[in-house]
């Protein structure tokens, strides 16, 4: 009995990361490019300013299927000099098992988009990545908490992100 628990288990686990591989794999894109879907918006929101979760990451995504595997990082509420007026976005470049078979440091040019579900003023901001650093970068004032109000960056509780990563010369 104790050996089929034990058999049992190993399963478990591994019916465990194949799921997780399932979930990535259903969410990922291979073209450097993310479109995040972010639900649920006025209560993360709400999250954010009670300080109860401040921050969530978007999906990984990849610059190509053996290429650098990124996210995103969104504080609803701002972070650093953001916090309270702006939401701010960044980015980083996580570990995955193609690195040594990468060009190191990672310096693609990087531009968020904030889409305006109307198509009249989608917000933008692209920056390079300083090689130099190990931790998330990007835009601590993205978007400030009015702008979003005046077009349709959140409708139905839902705000569109796009992450596009410059893919050339890779």
């Amino acid at each position: 009995m104790q050996s089929i628990n034990h058999e049992l288990t190993l399963r478990n686990v591994a019916l465990a990361d194949l799921e997780e591989y399932v979930r990535e794999q259903e969410f990922s894109s291979y073209d450097g490019q993310l479109l995040w879907k972010i639900t649920e918006f006025s209560r993360r929101k709400n999250e954010a300013v009670s300080g109860q979760k401040v921050s969530f990451y978007s999906p990984c995504f990849f610059t190509s299927r053996y290429g650098y595997k990124m996210c995103a990082r969104i504080y609803l509420n701002g972070d650093s000099a953001g916090r309270g007026t702006h939401i701010s976005v960044f980015f980083g470049v996580l570990p995955s098992q193609y690195d040594a078979s990468l060009r190191w440091p990672f310096s693609q040019k990087v531009t968020f988009m904030l889409l305006d579900q109307d198509f009249v003023s989608h917000i933008t901001a692209s920056f390079i990545p300083d090689p130099d650093s190990h931790s998330f970068q990007g835009c601590p004032m993205f978007c400030s908490l009015e702008e979003l109000n005046r077009h349709a960056y959140v409708r139905n509780d839902v705000m569109f992100l796009k992450v596009i990563v410059d893919t050339t010369g890779l």
